[in-house]
């Protein structure tokens, strides 16, 4: 096993620049999930890793080594594509046994390990059968056991699952955080699907233009956005944004839009104080941190339902307001109908200020 650091890393194609100082620390035995929109150097990052492109500066470590320099096949990485790769001549056994015949192993270490495998991924009954004759999952099983029966210092996981429907991937997701939790061995798992890093990874690196944005635990990633660009992608459905002006009231902050006026709390009051440039904010709020329903309150929100997306377990509720909207996700047995007025009450404890010229996170 071993750790991974990837110090000062650039990675350029041409005058492009697809990894800008990349700075990533993963501990021995963790699960890290390098999270980004497509273009945004994940899969560079993970390629400079696995030895298949150069460094353009910067250095990486596995462990105490410094790998810039090692072929692929030195690097002791063992890692999964997107699009299985396997021999289609090939029986399950055999492409699984293929790395260890190369090794020169011997003909009972390669029955062991792949024994071992195929128990683990459930596929002991497939062993037999040519990559045509299986399905996506079972494909991407075989694929994850070519790796595993290398027994690497690290796993690298280039969109594994992006190929196979909901339900499987949901599956698959499951599956894949408990063999990493089982072998203990490092993995670095590249995704642009937030519901994989979120559910899997022990920390998240979320990337946007070559840009490490945040690196950290998903409930800091979630809870505690740094900046409006993380808080926008994280999540599903996305964040509201608001274009706000603050005003100062007897010592706090009430936050002014043409379609509400809300109190800011004291606690929020004071970090802004000690941050803030200018009066003009964006404000951010989830939709699942706003409540819906018929009756005005003191604190409400006057609005229009726009239309209501029922999602089985949840609706979620497009709303009019004055020169805005927002997006609501509220409990299945919601009535509200298209055209009525609805009344909306904040979170005012959760939700996020975001600095209008950078988007750099108050809170």
């Amino acid at each position: 096993m071993a750790s991974v650091t990837i110090t000062n890393v650039w990675k350029y194609y041409g005058k492009t620049v697809a990894v800008k100082d990349l700075n990533i620390h993963c501990e021995d035995g963790e699960f890290v999930s390098v999270l980004g929109p497509s273009g945004c150097g994940k899969s560079s990052t993970l390629r400079m890793l696995a030895g298949l492109e150069h460094i353009s500066a910067g250095d990486i470590h596995f462990g105490d080594m410094r790998v810039n320099d090692l072929e692929p096949k030195d690097r002791d990485i063992a890692m999964v594509f997107e699009n299985y790769a396997l021999y289609p001549h090939k029986t399950v056994y055999e492409n699984m046994a293929n790395p260890l015949r190369l090794r020169g192993s011997s003909e009972d270490l390669i029955k062991k390990r792949i024994a071992f495998a195929a128990e683990m991924l459930e596929i002991e009954h497939l062993l037999q059968r040519k990559p045509m004759e299986l399905s996506g999952g079972q494909k991407q099983r075989t694929a994850i056991g070519r790796a595993i029966v290398r027994e690497p210092k690290l796993f690298l996981f280039d969109e594994p699952i992006a190929h196979l429907d909901a339900k499987l991937r949901a599956r698959m997701r499951g599956e894949l955080k408990l063999m990493q939790r089982r072998l203990g061995t490092t993995m670095i798992y590249v995704t642009h699907d937030q519901l994989e890093a979120m559910s899997m990874a022990d920390r998240i690196a979320v990337m946007h233009n070559g840009v490490l944005q945040q690196l950290g635990t998903p409930q800091e990633i979630y809870n505690h956005p740094v900046n409006e660009w993380v808080a926008g992608f994280v999540g599903e459905p996305p964040m509201n944004f608001f274009d706000c002006e603050l005003v100062e009231e007897g010592g706090r902050f009430v936050l002014v839009h043409p379609a509400f006026r809300q109190m800011v709390s004291e606690a929020q009051s004071a970090l802004l104080r000690g941050a803030l440039r200018g009066t003009s904010v964006r404000m951010g709020i989830r939709p699942d941190q706003i409540s819906i329903g018929g009756k005005s309150t003191v604190e409400s929100v006057a609005g229009t339902i726009k239309v209501t997306e029922p999602l089985g377990g949840d609706t979620l509720v497009n709303v009019d307001l004055k020169n805005a909207q927002l997006l609501v996700k509220t409990n299945p047995d919601f009535t509200g109908a298209m055209g009525e007025t609805c009344h909306l009450t904040f979170d005012t404890g959760r939700w996020h200020f975001f600095a209008s010229d950078n988007g750099v996170a108050y809170f």
